[in-house]
């Protein structure tokens, strides 16, 4: 059976060859999370100012603030699966006092309140709010992906069953690993694929343009400069609306992103005599966010990584967590995601004993270390050094920002 959709303003073309026995194996397998169908939603952004609302909330985090007149208030967010909600609360009665112990003890709080509006940012004023203290699903609380779990799994593990020994070995032997929590994790906690699913969402996107590049198209460095030429469309898309609305300028998407991309097609373009390691730009993709398992933290997170990386650490600190919504780990801050990459591979390579050149590993932990594609960007090399290392920090680049173009996410 072949799958054909696109991506990327309907450019990049996605094509699966998958039969039926082989989607019910991956989905037997590897089975997308149960998220909930049918759940209410409240949605901040489609209420009136003035609304008087009472709801269920996950805890993200809070701080006492001070006003203009020197008064104490909290400024609170919150989560629900449609996404952030701002809250503040007044010093009414002391109230500050009261609630606080409250913040730093339970996670899931029911509130009631008014909705607020100033400037086009709307928020709610607490006037109440009581701890919850029954069993609930994290993912009624936490924002998700729309798009279809199932598929998105199927086409990730299509491409990772594509490969060849060792890439494969090393990808499945991650997957089995850690497909319980990777199927979940969001891919950050703001900008882009902010929420459950985003991981899998975002590294499924790279994937795309990956094949586009080196599989669909006859010359890597044409392929780049074609998806260039959408980017350069759709700002000026983005230029024409903003300039005919009549509302606040909007944040543009594509805005100081052209330049970047042709020096980094500059950059790869020393590498034109050397053929692209399709294989390990795959395998890279897999492992250029897999450390974001013990970078972030949110309700339903379990710490297995942790465990899997320091077998013989003590891990009391990790079992007293108060889980709440999507925020930095308090561990993973200190080391970060990429670095974790590196490691998370090199211990799958080791733990599963399994044979690859010591050229090949460093050309994969290069790609990790490298994506991002510049150090004051995050990245832990000075520039890329090989093609692959190009490509990987291109296709980043391109997904991160597209994902924030798209209705459904």
């Amino acid at each position: 059976m072949t799958v054909n959709k696109s991506y990327f303003y309907n450019f990049v073309p996605i094509i699966q060859e998958i039969t039926p026995q082989a989607r019910g194996e991956i989905l037997a397998n590897f089975p997308p999370p149960a998220l909930p169908k049918s759940e209410e939603y409240f949605n901040l952004q489609k209420e009136s100012a003035g609304n008087s609302v009472n709801i269920r909330v996950l805890l993200n985090e809070f701080t006492i603030q001070m006003t203009k007149t020197n008064k104490q208030y909290l400024k609170i967010t919150f989560s629900n699966n449609f996404g952030n909600i701002n809250a503040k609360m007044w010093d009414n009665q002391g109230a500050i006092e009261q609630i606080v112990p409250l913040l730093e003890e339970f996670s899931i709080f029911d509130i009631e309140g008014i909705i607020d509006e100033y400037r086009g940012y709307k928020s709610i004023t607490i006037n109440r709010m009581v701890p919850c203290e029954e069993s609930i699903n994290p993912f009624s609380l936490l924002a998700y992906t729309q798009q279809d779990m199932e598929e998105l799994t199927v086409e990730l593990f299509s491409y990772l069953y594509e490969l060849e020994s060792p890439y494969k070995e090393i990808s499945l032997s991650a997957m089995n690993r850690f497909w319980d929590q990777f199927r979940i994790r969001p891919a950050a906690k703001g900008f882009h694929h902010n929420y459950l699913g985003g991981l899998l969402k975002h590294t499924v996107g790279l994937m795309r343009f990956a094949r586009f590049i080196l599989k669909q198209e006859e010359n890597h460095f044409q392929a780049v400069m074609k998806l260039i030429n959408v980017v350069e469309k759709a700002y000026k898309k983005e230029l024409w609306e903003q300039f005919q609305s009549e509302e606040q300028p909007s944040n543009l998407v594509w805005k100081d992103t052209i330049d970047h991309l042709y020096k980094m097609l500059s950059g790869m373009m020393q590498y034109k005599d050397i053929p692209p390691n399709y294989d390990a730009l795959m395998t890279s993709i897999l492992f250029h966010d897999i450390g974001k398992l013990l970078e972030y933290d949110h309700a339903g997170k379990k710490y297995d990584e942790f465990n899997f990386l320091y077998p013989t650490a003590t891990d009391s600190s990790i079992t007293m967590r108060k889980q709440t919504g999507i925020k930095m780990d308090e561990l993973g801050v200190m080391i970060g995601h990429i670095p974790y990459g590196v490691l998370m591979l090199t211990k799958v390579i080791e733990t599963e004993d399994i044979r690859i050149s010591i050229e090949d590993i460093h050309l994969i932990s290069h790609c990790i270390l490298c994506h991002h594609g510049l150090p004051e960007w995050g990245a832990a090399i000075r520039s890329p050094q090989t093609v692959e290392g190009y490509i990987i920090h291109i296709v980043d680049f391109l997904d991160s920002r597209y994902e924030n173009t798209e209705e459904i996410k």
